[in-house]
């Protein structure tokens, strides 16, 4: 060997021949190299490039649309342009749902559904065309759609074409800087799953959650903030930006939610407020604290049914000036779930009927459990049952989140 020439590295550590690059390898380099600098309007055009290696074609992406109702195809140059297809009754729906791959047989082919999932939180799905399908074929193409999804939600931020795509109909203002406020509706890990559903999707004003995985801590916030509209917005977003201001500073529930309070109260005077819950999960032993100012208790589902609502001692509502709250505790059991919820969903009356109230949600919520779906999907279907069975009128923003804990894995 030439001086000053090195050998690539060899099987456990010896140098020698450089190894030459598979056909999966240079697919998924291919993604991985261009993804970074490709702008958002020509992903598609790279996708397609992709999978077409494989012999794949008719290639199209579909993103959940805000109602979390259809499915909606991505318009980009090197897609195949579609229809909506609805989350329920749809072979693309079905697999979004389960998070699993769906086949379906054609006459001279197989169109395969592949969920685009980040982080457990669900994009969309990505759907192919191939003459015939192996088993190689199902493991790239699994990898494919997982970059593919990565790169959605890293291109999200900086492009208005996915939030376009996004609506099916027109949103509100206020609905905007809602949904802009928000993180994943959707997150998972080994030891936990959540879920949340806001609604209605295109006219949300005052409703907002949100969360963090810190180490073995899972920080969760609900609010809502009173009146309607852009004012209700603006109080939800300062709440949630106090939030996470006091949180990331590390400090108590005590203490988030005394920040809060001065920061509505001085911003916005002693008239206005945010009725907010807020907790705080060890998701290596299960034990939960929480801080409810002046919001629905919370519920707490085992085995598919409402044991109890989680109630304790109530401070005033952010915005107030309640004295330091009392902190509620308890220990769950694996596959607990928690469900925080608005009084939007309890409080919407049909024409000169009756308020819709707690008890009928408690039913709601075990029928939908009963169908034995991971949390994604209950809190979907929930928010769905519950609007149909309060006649489809949603004059309140009534919104949802779901949290369920699977234990010490």
């Amino acid at each position: 060997m030439r001086p000053g020439r090195r050998r690539a590295p060899g099987p456990h550590g010896r140098r020698g021949t450089s190894r030459p690059e598979g056909f999966g390898e240079e697919l998924l380099g291919t993604l991985l190299d261009q993804g970074h600098d490709v702008p958002p309007h020509l992903l598609g055009l790279l996708v397609a490039q992709v999978v077409g290696r494989l012999g794949g074609r008719e290639t199209s992406v579909f993103l959940q649309d805000y109602g979390q109702v259809w499915l909606v195809p991505l318009p980009l140059d090197g897609l195949a342009a579609g229809d909506p297809q609805p989350i329920e009754g749809s072979d693309a729906g079905r697999a979004f749902q389960a998070a699993h791959r769906i086949e379906v047989p054609r006459t001279d082919s197989v169109r395969l559904y592949l969920p685009l999932q980040d982080g457990g939180d669900q994009v969309g799905i990505m759907a192919v065309t191939l003459d015939e399908v192996v088993e190689d074929d199902r493991r790239l193409l699994r990898r494919i759609a997982a970059l593919v999804a990565d790169m959605l939600t890293a291109k999200h931020g900086y492009t208005d074409l996915f939030f376009r795509a996004r609506r099916s109909e027109p949103m509100s203002v206020a609905a905007e800087i809602e949904w802009s406020l928000l993180p994943p509706l959707a997150m998972s890990t080994p030891r936990i799953s959540l879920a949340g559903a806001l609604e209605p999707a295109y006219d949300v004003a005052g409703d907002s959650f949100d969360y963090a995985l810190n180490g073995d801590l899972l920080h969760v916030a609900m609010v809502d903030a009173m009146g309607h509209g852009l004012d209700s917005a603006t109080m939800a977003t300062v709440a949630i930006g106090a939030y996470r201001h006091a949180r990331r500073s590390s400090v108590g529930l005590s203490e988030i939610y005394a920040f809060m309070d001065r920061a509505i109260a001085e911003l916005f005077g002693p008239d206005h407020f945010v009725t907010a819950q807020m907790m705080r999960l060890d998701t290596a032993t299960g034990r939960l604290q929480w801080v409810n100012a002046g919001h629905p208790a919370p519920l707490l589902i085992r085995g598919h049914r409402v044991v109890r609502r989680l109630r304790g001692p109530t401070t005033l509502p952010v915005g107030f000036g309640g004295h330091e709250p009392v902190i509620s505790e308890f220990s769950l059991d694996r596959g607990d779930r928690i469900m925080c919820f608005t009084d939007g969903l309890v409080e919407e009356r049909a024409a000169g009927g009756a308020e819709f109230g707690e008890e009928q949600l408690i039913r709601w919520v075990e029928h939908v459990e009963r169908t034995a779906q991971e949390v994604p999907a209950v809190a979907r279907s929930l928010s769905h049952a519950l609007k149909l069975a309060r006649g489809g009128v949603t004059t309140d923003d009534a919104s949802l989140l779901l949290v369920e804990w699977r234990g010490p894995r």
